[in-house]
């Protein structure tokens, strides 16, 4: 593969990207696993795009929606989560990539239950499902890659997310209770293992959003692990509204070749009204 159509594969990865940015900053194994929801609720949909630098060159490659909807699982309420992206139809013919993420999680503690994936990047074609077993401290896994099926079994710990009840499940955290520069265990567990880290709590910033104008801000940056697309540390910054519902607004990190930008483009069925707009003073 040339150097530059690595560099545009990276791009056009773009929801395993926005996962992979959203990941390390929303998941968490805080001190206790009931936040208590105030921050969402069914019916919400936040929907990003994708912007990719490489040199001088900015391309807006792809979008990706996520939503909350309410369901029944075993006779049980539960919030049903999706996370659904993929790269614009005119950048196809190069790498097309159509993913779908879903989790199903207990509307009371936010426990993931169930975690399904199905990932669709150029000729790769990957399906995960994970079933997870609170009372046994455990997931069950079942992950397909071509026609090969793996299953298998993790020990977890009690505050263990998937990637997409993570996002959620974060939001509930009251940040109030942490100084700059405080970190913030997390665990989460993605393609067969248990990942443990850390987000650090950078503080708060009026930044100015499109779609938003200038909106207050807590501040983040979380250690990634160093993989294909994402160079390791703390490089990464997240932007997420200083308010109830604390929406991400904007993600930017470095990736191995150039910079992404991710950025809140539409957004329906708030839990809470936004109350930190800053109004631009008179002149």
């Amino acid at each position: 593969m040339k150097k530059s159509e690595k560099n545009f594969k990276c791009v056009y990865l773009s929801w395993s990207v926005l996962c992979g940015l959203l990941l390390p900053l929303f998941s968490t194994a805080q001190k206790t696993c009931i936040p208590g929801n105030q921050s969402f609720r069914s019916g919400e949909q936040l929907t990003y795009v994708v912007n990719y630098n490489w040199g001088a060159i900015w391309m807006t490659t792809a979008e990706v929606t996520f939503s909350v909807n309410a369901a029944e699982m075993n006779g049980k309420k539960v919030y049903h989560f999706t996370g659904v992206g993929g790269t614009y139809p005119k950048y196809d013919w190069f790498y097309k990539v159509r993913d779908r993420y879903e989790a199903f999680a207990d509307t009371l503690t936010l426990s993931p239950i169930r975690f399904k994936r199905d990932v669709n990047e150029g000729s790769t074609h990957a399906k995960d499902d994970y079933v997870f077993s609170q009372r046994k401290n455990k997931v069950y896994i079942s992950e397909q890659r071509g026609e090969k099926t793996k299953f298998d079994s993790l020990n977890i710990s009690a505050c263990t997310n998937d990637v997409i009840t993570a996002i959620f499940y974060a939001r509930c955290l009251d940040f109030s209770a942490y100084k700059p520069n405080d970190t913030i265990p997390i665990s989460f567990v993605l393609d067969g293992e248990v990942f443990n880290s850390y987000i650090r709590y950078v503080g708060k910033e009026t930044i100015y959003s499109e779609l938003l104008g200038n909106v207050r801000c807590i501040k983040f940056r979380p250690k990634l692990v160093e993989g294909t697309i994402f160079k390791g540390g703390e490089g990464m910054t997240v932007w997420v509204t200083d308010d109830k519902n604390k929406m991400p607004v904007y993600v930017e990190t470095p990736i191995i070749v150039g910079t992404i930008k991710v950025s809140l483009n539409k957004y329906t069925g708030l839990r809470n009204s936004i109350n930190c707009i800053v109004q631009k003073a008179k002149e």
